[in-house]
């Protein structure tokens, strides 16, 4: 198993200049249980500057007498910024009905979010992913209204790219819905695994600014299972997989554009290891694949 370099060493190694900042992604560390604030005591204690937490597990912290301002309170103390968080609100679906609920459901977490602090949410195809012929116009239109649910609650939502879907798991359609949204704070959230998964070449990421992405999902993919069977649980660190990271983080940084780099991985020998070794493990891999990126 990968032990890492000593912290004092890396350092020295990896100070290159970049617009880059490193983020975890909870769904790391998910299946170790440790609860919102002991996943931010974990992202600090490693190093990150930032965390994506998961929605539901804010709600099981509220359900439990949690309180939303030590949570702001102890990221704060801990100079730990929310970055993002990840939910599932089927706002993209045909069915009216269900995309009023979906706002609703929006609406309440944006609330929550706001009062951590949080800064974003992830706004994947949910609900759209089966059946493929998703109008696109309308989508962009969903999209408008979700980013204007956003102004006024505060939290902005990043349009997600999936590679399992039948919609939205290339990158042009994404961007076509984010371009067509016609809102100025449009945005999209690319992933290496979801872009090789959905079948895009990574040379599209050449083809939107800097204010147009905010984070990336970092990841890595290994030569087997095909790109046809690989699934989530199929994620390994960066730097241990095939995928083009040297291109990828050359082209985000290229777009000198502050970047959040956010380790996005659901590999089960990983939950199966400590939190904090794996927190760890993941910051070390994702700066040394910068830092040969950039060398």
């Amino acid at each position: 198993m990968f032990t890492g370099i000593p912290v004092s060493r890396a350092s020295k190694r990896m100070n290159l200049p970049h617009n880059f900042t490193f983020c975890l992604n909870t769904s790391t560390i998910r299946e170790q249980n440790l609860g919102l604030m002991g996943e931010i005591e974990t992202a600090a204690k490693a190093g990150y500057d930032g965390i994506e937490i998961w929605v539901r597990t804010l709600e099981d912290y509220i359900k439990k007498g949690g309180n939303l301002r030590d949570v702001k309170k102890k990221a704060g103390d801990l100079g730990i910024s929310i970055e993002n968080a990840i939910s599932f609100p089927r706002w993209i679906v045909d069915d009216e009905t269900v995309r009023e609920e979906a706002l609703e459901q929006a609406r309440r977490e944006m609330d929550l979010l706001a009062g951590i602090g949080c800064k974003r949410i992830a706004a994947p195809p949910v609900g759209a992913t089966d059946q493929a012929g998703l109008d696109l116009n309308n989508a962009a239109e969903r999209y408008h209204k979700l980013l204007t649910l956003g102004d006024e609650m505060g939290v902005l939502p990043q349009l997600e790219l999936w590679g399992f879907s039948a919609n939205l798991h290339l990158f042009g359609e994404v961007l076509y819905v984010a371009a067509e949204s016609g809102h100025p704070k449009a945005c999209i959230l690319p992933d290496v695994y979801h872009l090789y998964k959905g079948g895009s070449d990574f040379n599209s990421l050449k083809l939107i600014n800097g204010s147009s992405i905010h984070m990336f999902h970092m990841n890595d993919y290994p030569n087997t299972p095909s790109r046809e069977t690989i699934a989530d649980k199929d994620r390994v660190y960066p730097g241990d997989g095939v995928a083009p990271l040297n291109q990828i983080l050359k082209d985000l940084n290229d777009k000198n554009s502050p970047i959040v780099l956010s380790l996005e991985l659901f590999n089960q020998m990983y939950w199966k290891q400590d939190a904090l070794t794996v927190a760890k493990t993941g910051l070390e891999k994702m700066k040394q694949s910068v830092h040969k990126a950039l060398s």
